[in-house]
């Protein structure tokens, strides 16, 4: 009986430690991720899906870091670029399938498509333009308070107006994109407002104001705006201190 007891004794210390769990991986991923690390975050977030790979809340954040990921990377780096994109958008997709009426999965089914369709010709553009309004609207009808879906809906309009006219009238003529009809620099302008209204310490929502207003001939309206990124915290986005530098980048330009 003793020595059954030792065994099972050593067993016991020799036994691995239990693994991380899934909470414990989601946490970590977030605390990575506003330490904007998100090669970091993705680690935790693709351990918590190995663990279960139908996790909604692990799938639409590690869709979320892919795309984090593949932002600041240059258009020589295209093809990693595209890669990131398009795993962010294959998980945020599975995240919609698995909770169809979470919030968080349609706003990033929106965000990833879009950043696929930025990484396209114009008239590609257009063809991913319904999807991502869809699904941004999708997100703002279930939860009218997501600063990011409305962040999107201000991006939707801003990169509508922003395509050469005869990219918009191939669109209406011939592939029945009548949607663009409804994009204004006026609708713009205020889903950022809004979004800036719910999360007023988002650095990228007030550097694409900013631009938005710059763009629609507003510069007085934009200044504001881009000198108020000079004086913010850095957040969670990995992105915030290459937003700083943008907004500082723009400012000069219309100040001179």
């Amino acid at each position: 009986m003793r020595s059954l007891r030792a065994a099972a004794i050593m067993l016991a210390v020799a036994a691995p430690l239990p693994a991380q769990d899934i909470a414990g991986h989601i946490a970590a991923g977030d605390a990575a991720r506003c330490r904007r690390n998100a090669e970091e975050s993705l680690t935790h977030f693709t351990a918590a899906l190995a663990l279960d790979s139908m996790h909604y809340d692990a799938l639409w954040r590690a869709a979320q870091a892919y795309v984090d990921m593949g932002k600041p990377l240059p258009n020589s780096q295209s093809a990693r670029r595209d890669s990131l994109y398009a795993n962010g958008l294959a998980l945020a997709q599975r995240a919609v399938r698995v909770n169809a009426t979470g919030t968080d999965g349609h706003f990033m089914v929106a965000v990833a498509t879009g950043r696929v369709a930025l990484t396209k010709g114009a008239r590609d553009r257009v063809r991913y333009a319904g999807a991502v309004r869809e699904e941004a609207l999708r997100a703002i009808e279930l939860n009218p308070r997501h600063d990011g879906a409305m962040h999107v809906m201000g991006r939707w309009n801003a990169e509508v107006q922003r395509l050469p006219g005869i990219t918009k009238f191939f669109a209406k003529t011939f592939m029945g994109a009548s949607i663009f009809n409804q994009a204004s620099w006026e609708n713009a302008v205020s889903y950022y407002n809004q979004a800036i209204e719910i999360a007023p310490s988002n650095i990228y929502h007030h550097l694409e104001l900013g631009e938005a207003l710059n763009d629609a001939d507003r510069q007085a309206e934009a200044i504001p705006h881009l000198q108020q990124v000079a004086t913010m915290a850095l957040g969670c986005d990995p992105s915030d201190a290459a937003y700083k530098q943008q907004a500082a980048t723009l400012l000069a330009r219309i100040s001179r």
